[in-house]
């Protein structure tokens, strides 16, 4: 069998060392607080000059991967690349306790915050009605908002809502829900018994752009997780949107007698 010829690599030669250095921090082979290799060093690697290792490292910095100024060396920083485990902040929040995303994800020493940015019934996107099993035109409860640990943007979240359920309840209100709403969906009666995520990779959009205040063309995950009651009913749709550069999803399953494995 011939393999393929692979295609050139359009990118300038800058944006191709940024992605390589890039691909080594995040898979570890470059470790937190190490020092990236000298730029005597990354010249020789890839054939580069001065110039255009300098901004490749630029690069880096402007996405919060390393810190360091010229002349000096330049370091991994020690925070990157964070991983969130969606199971763990899921369910309804204990009682007087807050959402469970703003204790299961910072770190010790940070504090996590959430700002609400609209509230309204509105028309939603396509695939969110489709979750919800809206007709054409049908409306949703929207809430917006954006999670952040200590000054950092993190996530851009976009729940929509049956309006059956939501009517005549905080989930209209432009204010914080104690507890989160899955608190307070299973207080109506709604307790989420299922949980159902479709994870892609997207290139921004302007909102999530400015919102994350990200670098560059940097893709973002983006989840589209319906949220089932009781009957398989969605009692909510969300569109969560992060930096792919800066974050990874950790699911763990258990493995069922009698799974195929791939070839």
């Amino acid at each position: 069998m011939t393999v393929p010829r692979t295609a050139p690599d359009p990118r300038s030669l800058h944006e191709r060392i940024a992605a390589d250095l890039r691909d080594e921090i995040m898979n570890g082979d470059l470790a937190p607080d190490a020092k990236l290799p000298s730029t005597a060093r990354l010249k020789e690697r890839f054939g580069a000059s001065n110039a255009t290792v300098q901004k490749a490292l630029q690069l880096l910095k402007d996405e919060q991967l390393v810190v360091g100024r010229a002349g000096a060396a330049v370091t991994v920083r020690n925070h990157r690349q964070r991983t969130l485990h969606p199971a763990a902040y899921m369910a309804p929040a204990e009682p007087g306790h807050p959402y469970r995303w703003l204790t299961e994800v910072p770190g010790p020493g940070e504090r996590a915050h959430s700002r609400l940015l609209e509230v309204g019934e509105v028309v939603p996107p396509t695939d969110v009605a489709e979750a919800l099993g809206l007709a054409e035109g049908g409306t949703a409860v929207l809430r917006r908002q954006v999670l952040s640990i200590d000054d950092e943007p993190v996530e851009l979240v976009a729940s929509y809502y049956p309006v059956e359920i939501a009517r005549g309840t905080p989930i209209t209100e432009f204010r914080k829900v104690k507890g989160g709403t899955p608190t307070l969906l299973a207080d109506l009666g709604h307790p989420p018994v299922r949980s159902v995520d479709r994870v892609s990779a997207r290139v921004p959009t302007q909102e999530q752009y400015a919102v994350l205040r990200l670098p560059g063309d940097l893709p973002v995950l983006r989840t589209l997780r319906v949220v089932y009651g009781a009957g398989e009913r969605p009692i909510e749709v969300s569109v969560m949107a992060k930096a792919g550069h800066l974050y990874e999803l950790r699911y763990e399953f258990g493995v069922e007698q009698g799974t195929q494995g791939l070839p």
